[in-house]
């Protein structure tokens, strides 16, 4: 499959998409699509809104097909997406067959993979065989890799389907999804808002419903931000987790899944977790274990709650929605006490350690073509040594730190959303910051710590945007933090406030 589909527009694609519907009773048809039936706008809105737990049932039950259920979101792709630019690839063609090839083997009887039948998107840094991969790069532009992710080909063998890449700034560095090869992706919630990053285009996919699974990847914050700033979750997996054939020894980056409900992103962690010999630090647990039902007792369960984070700037709407939800975890009953880590230090050793892996994957391109990339992709000589030793500290300082507490609960982002033209906060609450990711301390001082972190809905600004609360959990222990953010999405409700552009 070569990328000659991508080329095409939307609009293009979409419009034989249709045609292909009216001919064989897809939703938008005239005839009987079989047990699906013909789907009206309202039937197929119904869909998009779905939980991808409750889609994939259906589809399993041949209550409706995976012909219905891409039908329905490319319709919704076609109605959003001009909007808010998240899905800056589209294989509708392709992805329609696929979902054909999807009914083909459900009729015939046998196992069906977890996400059997269901629409994904991919970040525009995974490598996807046969459709383009820019990077948000200029250098990318037209580049069509041979071979998927190992993210991507373990998504497939899941059984969902392909059905494009979502935006991503360039090269995926910061907190703010623009580049120079699509534009800017827009917060839902507010269209004159950035949607953060830089799974920036994922968040936007799923808060809109034009996909029920998305999937992202994390170093400073690149799935937690995003999630906070569009009323998603987003999870910052334990390193190796989610195994990379390109991530080496280095705990910063990893890869993970992304969805409207903490019991979506568990199914979509249980397809994409796993052992693989390619990653030097992968973690060897059986994944299926993540679609064991969530609910559990918390009476007693010890929450740290943060304190300030060393005095870092946090905007005064952000910590009040944030600490209003204090009632909520002593509700659940746990015991909740003011403590944090010791992060003194991160600050000067995380953008070292963060600097020395972009170096790597990107000097010889600048020193190709300067003017291809943006100002802040840039690189710095620094005491890596005392970097690492510092990260060392970290790791055993947290693990002393959590054999007191079961979690640690903490603001994701520091501000709220804001204006799509403005590339990055420069302060906060009258403090300057120093550089282009300053604004994310409170992301990357919980990355410098290597535990699993979860952004879930926490409530919104008084003007409307979301603002995501961010829960630590103890080394290699998702299952918990799973748990405890699924009791905590269920007593608030704060991620059902969809964005009223899904309803315009």
């Amino acid at each position: 499959m070569t990328d000659e589909i991508d080329r095409r527009t939307f609009g293009q694609q979409l419009g034989m998409v249709a045609a292909a519907g009216a001919l064989t009773g897809l939703p938008g048809g005239d005839a009987d699509a079989g047990q699906g039936g013909n789907r009206g706008p309202s039937a197929r809105d119904e869909l998009c809104d779905l939980s991808a737990i409750e889609l994939a049932a259906r589809i399993r039950r041949k209550d409706v097909s995976a012909r219905d259920v891409m039908s329905a979101h490319l319709a919704r792709i076609e109605r959003v997406n001009p909007q808010v630019n998240a899905i800056v690839t589209l294989v509708a063609e392709r992805a329609m067959a696929d979902a054909a090839r999807a009914d083909e083997a459900a009729a015939k009887g046998g196992s069906l993979g977890v996400l059997h039948g269901l629409p994904v998107a991919h970040k525009d840094l995974f490598d996807t065989a046969g459709i383009r991969t820019t990077k948000g790069s200029p250098f990318y532009r037209e580049n069509v890799p041979e071979r998927d992710a190992l993210i991507v080909t373990r998504v497939r063998a899941a059984g969902a389907i392909t059905v494009g890449k979502t935006n991503t700034p360039e090269m995926g560095a910061g907190s703010q999804t623009f580049n120079t090869v699509f534009g800017a992706t827009r917060n839902p919630y507010d269209l004159t808002k950035t949607c953060g990053g830089s799974s920036g285009g994922a968040a936007v996919a799923l808060a809109t419903g034009m996909v029920p699974l998305a999937d992202g990847s994390d170093v400073g914050g690149s799935l937690r931000n995003p999630a906070a700033f569009c009323n998603v979750v987003g999870l910052r997996s334990s390193p190796g987790r989610v195994p990379s054939e390109t991530n080496g020894w280095s705990p910063f980056s990893v890869s993970g899944p992304m969805a409207r409900s903490v019991a979506d992103l568990a199914l979509f962690l249980s397809a994409i977790a796993g052992a693989d010999a390619r990653s030097p630090i992968t973690i060897r647990e059986d994944p299926a274990r993540f679609r064991a039902p969530l609910e559990r007792s918390l009476k007693g369960a010890r929450v740290a709650w943060w304190r300030g984070l060393g005095g870092i700037p946090v905007e005064p709407e952000i910590r009040s929605v944030v600490d209003a939800n204090r009632r909520v975890f002593e509700n659940l009953g746990c015991i909740t006490e003011d403590a944090e880590p010791n992060f003194s230090g991160v600050a000067e050793a995380f953008p070292v350690l963060r600097y020395t892996s972009s170096y790597a994957q990107n000097s010889a391109l600048v020193r190709q073509r300067p003017e291809w990339v943006k100002d802040t992709i840039r690189f710095e000589v620094a005491d890596v040594g005392g970097a690492l030793d510092r990260q060392t500290q970290m790791y055993q300082q947290s693990r002393q730190f959590f054999e007191k507490f079961d979690f640690f609960v903490l603001p994701v982002t520091q501000v709220a959303p804001f204006d799509i033209n403005v590339p990055y906060p420069t302060s906060i609450a009258g403090t300057q910051m120093a550089t282009y990711i300053d604004w994310m301390r409170s992301c990357w001082y919980v990355t410098f710590m290597s535990n699993p972190a979860i952004s879930v809905p926490a409530g919104f600004t008084a003007a409307g945007l979301p603002v995501g609360l961010q829960i630590v959990g103890r080394h290699h222990d998702e299952w918990s933090l799973l748990q405890i953010a699924h009791a905590f999405e269920q007593a608030t409700r704060h991620g059902q406030k969809r964005a009223p552009l899904i309803r315009a």
